[in-house]
């Protein structure tokens, strides 16, 4: 019989995560209070009123939200996950936080008698609604194992990076690459549209070349036609970059790039442009 799932967190990543472990035949329980719980609670979902019952009644629980503080809540706050979960279960944190967060998680899930596993993803709304996602693990062999069914369910390339802590060092590393690309792209794209240049002919043959990225790819046609419709948010990538820099901080290494473009979002997300999707970073370019 399949492993009862508890998920919390039924954003524009964790929904359509949600639904594929549905599909792929776990029994699945949510929160009653999330917006999008009616839709699972249709698609044969159980809801639950707190994180405490959910946990009682699940043996792996998953959580996809937005910050460390919001991860911190829903695990040790009141009616929390911590006070309900079994020992034996298994506790997912698929979110993107601090790698400081995930292991001071994992310690607190060891005096439950519980493994844990931080295992951010990288994908976006496109990866989560295909089941394409990558998915970055940190936690013990025996943990990644337990998880990889689930994780087969939600994506295609799944790596167990190392000890807790691991995945979400990975994590903030992707992030510092896909900013720091997508101020490349903006900047280009902002240089070539101001000395006349096409931008759709100068994506193709770029997309040939060696300047080829999903970034380039994606990103620049969303640029291009001025699409800034969320498929992630800047105030969430301004998030990202603020815990690599956190982290480069830890470790005494220095992350200029990585600071020039945390400002730039920092701009833009002051300007108002928050709930955008990251590649409207443009936008302050061109003003």
């Amino acid at each position: 019989m399949a492993e009862k799932v508890g998920f919390i967190g039924l954003g524009i990543m964790g929904k359509p995560m949600a639904l594929n472990l549905l599909k792929a035949g776990y029994p699945l329980s949510v929160l009653s209070r999330s917006k999008a719980a009616g839709e699972l609670v249709e698609a044969g979902a159980q809801a639950f009123l707190t994180g405490e019952a959910l946990a009682e009644q699940s043996d792996i629980i998953i959580t996809m939200l937005p910050d460390s503080p919001d991860v911190e809540g829903v695990v040790s706050g009141p009616e929390g996950v911590l006070a309900g979960i079994r020992p034996g279960a298994l506790f997912i944190d698929m979110s993107t936080i601090a790698p400081a967060t995930a292991r001071n998680i994992h310690r607190l899930m060891q005096k439950k008698g519980v493994e844990a596993l931080d295992a951010p993803v990288s994908g976006g709304q496109v990866g989560a609604e295909g089941g394409s996602l990558s998915i970055m693990a940190g936690g013990s062999e025996t943990a990644f194992g337990r998880a990889l069914p689930l994780f087969q369910a939600m994506g295609k390339n799944i790596v167990h990076i190392g000890e807790p802590g691991a995945g979400q060092t990975t994590k903030a590393c992707n992030q510092m690459i896909v900013g720091m690309t997508i101020q490349a792209v903006a900047e280009a794209f902002t240089l070539a549209s101001k000395a006349g240049v096409d931008l759709n002919k100068m994506r193709e043959v770029l997309l040939g070349g060696f300047a080829q990225s999903r970034i380039l790819d994606l990103h620049g046609k969303r640029m291009i036609e001025r699409n800034f419709a969320p498929g992630f948010k800047l105030k969430l990538h301004r998030k990202d970059l603020c815990i690599a820099l956190q982290t480069g901080r830890e470790f005494s290494v220095s992350l200029p790039g990585t600071a020039q473009v945390a400002a730039q979002m920092e701009t833009a997300f002051a300007g108002g442009n928050g709930e955008l999707d990251h590649s409207s970073l443009v936008l302050v370019l061109e003003q």
